[in-house]
């Protein structure tokens, strides 16, 4: 029986922020437990044979809503700045994504001179639909079928392998439209990326003697062999946490091929998006935003599927469904002193920031209805 103050069942973003904290701050004893061989979750990041850093799990575009995770994640690295420009490829033409005035001009072959002349354009090209009930009346209420087609439609289909009619419109929805010339990819005004990378920044927050790491580890497996003196902090599937007692929940998984090339850069830009063209949706230059010198440079290409490592949360009304009744699952054994945290845990797709402001306000949680509790 391995006993400690704090089990953490996963080391990503979310374990990493709160071993730290119940380690330096309240001085626990803590044992993160991950079934892969690293951690830092999907952030994963490391470096190829030509000493090129790539992220494993897809691009991660750290960006923050919120000035105090910043601040907060400034203790644990230095920043470069983030390059997040991303392009879609269709009928061999690039145009900016998300859309923006640029992408509207160039695919109408028309010019807007003011933000009123697009609008009255948009209105005789959009559906008008008062109220949108899924990801393609949402998208054809507001640019109209020749965009949804040539952008969303194929694009969502590949990445859901479901017809964008039965998608939540909050899906179509975070991609925002702009009637603008700003071409980043996100909205947010600090968008920043770990200089030495994010491996290395998670490293760095988990270095402390009371924090233990087991590795190549289900959690599963070995529960019965652990035991924590105040509490257990899980970041894993809910489902699988239960035993699978009201059914899987469907996720949405990715594979990922890479390539080296030797050359300084093969794309324009960080992203470009096939929404048309080929079985992957994407392929990625990390390059562009971790600003490394070399003569090399590597290209991940993104393949979604119906199985594999768990990414994207398939919120229909049947996994919302079971879902619901997990919650009340998870609210009893909050009861018992475990918590739930993070994209897994929580079944909804979330940012980095948003789960590191998470992970801190779970923090501030536990202190003041455990630990203040213990310490009397």
């Amino acid at each position: 029986m391995i006993e400690c103050d704090v089990i953490i069942v996963g080391g990503g973003p979310v374990g990493c922020v709160l071993a730290e904290r119940l380690s330096n701050v309240d001085k626990l004893t803590c044992l993160i437990i991950d079934q892969r061989n690293h951690i830092a979750g999907n952030c994963y990041d490391r470096r190829n044979k030509k000493n090129l850093l790539f992220h494993q799990y897809g691009p991660h575009y750290l960006r923050f809503k919120k000035k105090f995770v910043f601040n907060y994640l400034s203790k644990f690295t230095r920043w470069i700045k983030g390059n997040y420009v991303v392009k879609s490829i269709v009928n061999g033409k690039k145009y900016p994504f998300p859309i923006n005035l640029t992408t509207l001009e160039k695919f109408f072959k028309k010019k807007f001179n003011s933000k009123k002349k697009l609008i009255s354009f948009l209105n005789k090209k959009k559906s008008h639909i008062k109220n949108p009930k899924n990801s393609e009346e949402l998208i054809l209420s507001k640019l109209g079928k020749e965009i949804y087609e040539s952008f969303y439609k194929n694009y969502t289909l590949k990445q859901w392998g479901i017809h964008p009619k039965n998608l939540s419109k909050e899906i179509a929805g975070r991609v925002p439209v702009r009637f603008n010339r700003y071409n980043k990819y996100v909205n947010e005004k600090i968008q920043v990326m770990p200089k030495d990378g994010y491996t290395e920044m998670f490293k760095r927050m988990i270095t402390n003697d009371r924090i233990t790491i087991k590795l190549n580890t289900i959690f599963q497996k070995i529960r019965n062999k652990i035991k924590p003196n105040i509490l257990t902090i899980y970041t894993g599937c809910p489902d699988a946490y239960f035993n699978f007692k009201y059914g899987k929940l469907n996720w949405r998984s990715l594979k990922f091929s890479f390539k080296t090339y030797n050359k300084k850069f093969k794309q324009s830009c960080v992203q470009y998006n096939y929404p048309n063209d080929y079985t992957f949706t994407r392929s990625v230059e990390i390059k562009h935003v971790t600003k490394q010198k070399s003569n090399y440079t590597v290209i991940s290409r993104e393949y979604p599927q119906s199985s594999g490592e768990p990414y994207y949360p398939i919120n229909n009304l049947r996994n919302n469904k079971i879902f619901k009744k997990y919650i009340e699952l998870i609210k009893k054994e909050e009861k018992k002193n475990v918590f739930f945290e993070g994209r897994l845990a929580s079944y909804k797709y979330l940012n980095t920031d948003e789960v590191i402001e998470k992970a801190l306000k779970l923090h501030k949680k536990i202190r003041t209805k455990i630990l203040k509790n213990a310490n009397k």
